[in-house]
């Protein structure tokens, strides 16, 4: 999907409105089954870190000057030089084409975690691992957690999820901003709510109303999503992950991972998004996120993982030449004087 750009005036004009605050006349739209409507398509980026830089302590608000200073860089969107790697090769997508314009509504926040109460993730249970993957192989053994990179190119079981078109990188569940591809589609009817993401093109089914669930011994990758009307609020409690991805920012296993998201309409094209995440074998405490999200006049377009991922018989045709060339020069060793 093309990244819907908002222009920068109106970028600027969203930054200095607080967050989660509704038009107080503002009526949620119902559904022909009176549910509040919730459909269309949203986009979840944000310029906002995760977790909140330390000198901030638990200060949730920029100052109207700090705010201004950081808008300043919203004026150069486009016109960045690429970023290029130590090889030359260009490393990331640049501006002009890929990357989403991320200045939004919670452009204020210091962090998108609001519990902890520091904006930051809680301590780590004893021996949990910190796994950040990325653009270059890790130390690690199959099953892969990685969303991005992996741990060789002997085959695709070692590449990254997202590499093997399984689990986008931002798609979730949970929804995580990234520098692309951050919109979702929702559809709903009486008894169900179906989640589009657009990173792999993940379709989330939500059961809503009092469903039976699954044997605890039954794991999905997305987990298994219920979900229930709390006023005006969707709430979709989503369990069962089969623990072979990570439960939140690079640490730790999905296994015992509860997610619990909230929906609420804030007005015609905002909504807050909140995830809190409960994982009692990763972290000492729950944590909390909030993540206003904004209706898109667009449509979502197919991401055709599986048909065009070109790259990942391309990188591990990549590694058999390397081996190959390896193999011949160490023949060639052999008869040299």
């Amino acid at each position: 999907m093309k990244p819907f750009k908002l222009p920068v005036l109106a970028v600027l004009l969203v930054a200095i409105t607080r967050p989660g605050l509704a038009a107080e006349d503002y009526t949620v739209p119902r559904t022909q089954w009176g549910q509040p409507d919730l459909q269309g398509v949203w986009n979840f980026s944000s310029e906002v870190p995760m977790q909140r830089p330390e000198h901030f302590g638990d200060r949730e608000f920029l100052t109207p000057t700090e705010i201004a200073a950081q808008s300043q860089p919203l004026q150069l969107i486009g016109r960045r030089q690429p970023i290029r790697s130590a090889n030359g090769v260009e490393a990331f997508y640049n501006d002009n084409i890929w990357a989403e314009n991320r200045g939004r509504e919670d452009a204020e926040r210091t962090s998108l975690i609001v519990y902890p109460a520091n904006g930051r993730l809680p301590l780590l249970q004893p021996g949990v691992l910190y796994q950040p993957g990325g653009e270059r192989d890790v130390t690690g053994q199959r099953p892969v957690r990685f969303t991005v990179g992996g741990i060789g190119r002997d085959g695709p079981e070692d590449r990254g999820l997202s590499e093997r078109c399984l689990v986008g990188f931002n798609a979730g569940p949970q929804f995580t901003p990234g520098v692309y591809n951050n919109n979702v589609r929702i559809v709903q009817n009486r008894d169900h709510m179906v989640i589009l993401t657009e990173m792999v093109h993940d379709a989330r089914l939500v059961r809503l109303g009092n469903k039976p669930d699954l044997h605890e011994d039954i794991g999905l990758w997305s987990g298994d999503s219920r979900g229930y009307w709390e006023g005006d609020t969707l709430v979709v409690v989503t369990k069962n992950f089969n623990g072979l991805t990570q439960s939140f920012e690079s640490y730790g296993s999905s296994k015992e991972k509860s997610l619990t998201e909230r929906f609420t309409r804030r007005g015609p094209n905002s909504m807050d998004y909140q995830f809190t995440i409960e994982d009692p074998a990763t972290f000492t405490d729950h944590i909390t996120v909030l993540l206003p999200i904004t209706r898109v006049p667009a449509e979502l377009y197919e991401y055709a993982c599986h048909e065009g991922n070109y790259g990942m018989g391309n990188m591990l045709r990549a590694s058999r030449a390397r081996e190959a060339n390896a193999e011949m020069d160490s023949v060639a060793n052999l008869f040299r004087p």
